[in-house]
């Protein structure tokens, strides 16, 4: 059973795709205009981490049904008659364990608070959208039928950056163990690349890191306040970013806070892509350098 708490830091790009589409402006990108900052839900990423346990046939409680949406009534009923029904959903589903859910049955509601918890997703690097337009080879009625015309929206470039908990308390209460972690971690890492569709293909994860405490009580602060990004030489604004390989992700302030902190880190479980350069300093480090003086496990 999990009984400590974690901070997650993760952090993905994007390459002229839409990272998550806002169907009250037309599916664009999800924006911040003033600063041109791009955002994505908490939503969208527990969607991948579902997909992905979905795919590796694991029994979820928000999951479609023989491609049907079903209701919390409908999952619930399939567990069968339970005299406490709550704890039989815990066990049954990975999702529930993981991120709570509010279960309704004959209206007698019961609300659990997961332990993974993300807030939203921003882009580190101010973005440019890319409009164009898209022609259907279906006709849009009986009297058109030279197809419909749509719009399609794009970032050019986004470096995308969440930060999570987990509560080591909640774990207890969901009933959180340690494989159901692992397959989070696992997912975190390949439910992006592998469930890719056509407005999603073109993303990468980059870094994940999950610091797991010596406790339940402590809490880190949000890991993206101390993360900044270099453009290299050649590149005249952060607005022009195209790729990866454009600039570099530079951690001086995350590692002073984290050695403020390593007497309550009790491990720390990281994939790094080769492609993103990390730097301290301004000079190009891995994560078994900069973090040497913290117990380490690669994915």
């Amino acid at each position: 059973m999990v009984k400590k708490n974690s901070a997650i830091l993760y952090l993905y790009d994007a390459r002229l795709c839409n990272p998550n589409g806002d169907p009250d402006e037309e599916n664009r990108p999800r924006m911040d205009y003033e600063r041109d900052i791009n955002l994505v839900s908490d939503l969208r990423l527990k969607r991948y981490i579902r997909d992905y346990l979905l795919q590796k046939g694991h029994e979820l409680y928000v999951q479609k049904i023989d491609g049907t949406p079903v209701t919390s009534e409908n999952r619930i009923e399939a567990l069968g008659n339970k005299d406490d029904i709550v704890s039989a959903a815990k066990k049954a589903f990975i999702d529930i364990r993981l991120f709570g859910a509010t279960i309704a049955k004959k209206n007698d509601n019961h609300s659990i608070t997961g332990p993974v918890q993300f807030n939203w997703g921003y882009s580190l690097n101010p973005v440019k959208l890319l409009e164009s337009s898209i022609t259907s080879h279906f006709a849009s009625d009986a009297k058109n039928v030279q197809g419909a015309i749509g719009k399609d929206y794009r970032v050019q470039y986004s470096f995308i950056a969440f930060s999570g908990v987990i509560s080591g308390k909640r774990a207890e209460e969901t009933g959180l163990s340690k494989e159901d972690l692992d397959l989070l971690d696992e997912a975190m890492v390949k439910a992006i690349p592998l469930l890719a569709t056509r407005s999603k293909i073109g993303q990468t994860p980059r870094l994940y890191m999950r610091f797991e405490l010596k406790d339940s009580e402590t809490v880190l602060k949000d890991l993206r306040n101390y993360l900044s990004i270099a453009k290299k030489e050649g590149i005249e604004d952060l607005r022009d970013i195209r790729n990866i390989n454009e600039f570099s992700l530079e951690i001086s302030d995350l590692v002073n806070y984290i050695n403020t902190q390593t007497q309550n880190i009790d491990n720390v479980i990281y994939f790094h892509d080769e492609d993103l350069c990390i730097t301290l300093n301004g000079e190009k480090k891995s994560i078994e350098d900069i973090f040497s003086g913290i117990r380490l496990t690669k994915l």
